[in-house]
């Protein structure tokens, strides 16, 4: 597997690239295939109309549970280069992928994008990674220099295009990455505590001063939840006093409600914050369908149930929500 440095070259290069190979509009657009969405709205912000992105699971998907159907094969057969993120993400998909590698160009991301440093270990499966990278806006835009790499070697006339996109871009979830650690910021201390369905929230209450993450299911959502798991967050919530739990939209929300009766049978006042993006952005054609509008959702259902405040939101992403016709 090509391994691409955080620091693209196509940055650097863009400009000796761009007289040196013929200008892209005599090259049909790359056909791309993402797994997940989180990938695709940053590669097809890259690419410009350099690719056409598809993505292969849509808003509610669970990619830990997904197996490839008859119509994925096609698709995935059809691309001319494949991004996904990690085998512990796509587990059940990662048979199909290996199979068309070969002779598609196929990109791990997790392992493309970040040395081994820069990935959380799953708390309960010593030496495996978590791979829900994206929680950090900026550990995530290490991605966007890496796609770029990876299709200007099939479409090297896009290269210079795809430097200037990288960098717009970058620019926009550096603003959005330091606009989540103020919102975090603005929850009392003592009330920044996540508690979530599953584990997939990490690398944000890593990089955004969440004191404690807590779940009722592990990293990977291959095995539910037991009683005694609902019992241990349960104790969790009670001794620490939490106000508000979340749902995801990729897992059922049983676990959580389940959770909730537990604290409440004990005496405990919790209550649930309401529905947060995890593995899956939202629906196509709203604001929570582009990964800055996913984790803007997250932070203004975080902060809203725990208490905080939101601060004004950055000047360098007021073009971002012009364009979905939000006033802040």
């Amino acid at each position: 597997m090509r391994s691409f440095p955080a620091t693209s070259p196509v940055l650097a290069a863009s400009a000796v690239l761009a007289l040196a190979v013929p200008a892209k509009a005599e090259e049909p657009p790359l056909k791309v295939l993402a797994t997940v969405g989180m990938i695709a709205d940053i590669a097809q912000q890259v690419a410009g109309d350099c690719a056409t992105v598809q993505t292969l699971m849509g808003p509610g998907v669970d990619p830990h549970y997904y197996s490839a159907r008859p119509s994925d094969v096609r698709a995935i057969a059809e691309a001319e280069l494949i991004f996904y993120v990690d085998q512990s993400l796509e587990e059940r998909l990662a048979e199909t992928l290996d199979r068309f590698r070969d002779r598609t160009p196929t990109l791990g991301l997790a392992g493309a994008a970040f040395a081994d440093t820069d990935l959380l270990e799953d708390p309960d499966e010593p030496g495996a990674t978590d791979p829900h990278l994206w929680m950090d806006v900026q550990r995530w835009a290490r991605i966007a220099p890496v796609i770029a790499d990876a299709i200007a070697d099939q479409r090297p006339g896009c290269a210079a295009d795809m430097a200037e996109n990288t960098m717009t871009l970058t620019a926009q979830l550096d603003a959005l990455h330091h606009w989540l650690g103020e919102a975090i910021a603005t929850i009392p201390e003592g009330q920044r505590l996540l508690v979530t369905a599953h584990d997939a929230f990490y690398y944000f209450a890593d990089a955004y001063g969440v004191e404690a993450s807590e779940a009722i299911e592990g990293i990977s959502t291959t095995t539910e939840a037991s009683i005694a798991d609902i019992r241990e967050v349960a104790d969790f919530v009670i001794e620490r006093g939490v106000p508000a739990v979340f749902v995801e939209t990729t897992v059922s929300p049983r676990t959580v409600q389940a959770l909730v009766a537990e604290v409440q049978s004990r005496g405990g006042d919790v209550v649930i914050g309401g529905e947060l993006f995890s593995d899956a952005m939202g629906d196509s054609g709203t604001p929570e369908g582009s990964y800055i509008g996913m984790m803007r959702a997250n932070a203004i259902t975080i902060v809203t149930a725990l208490g905080g405040a939101l601060p004004d939101w950055p000047d360098a992403l007021q073009g971002w929500a012009d364009h979905w016709g939000i006033s802040h």
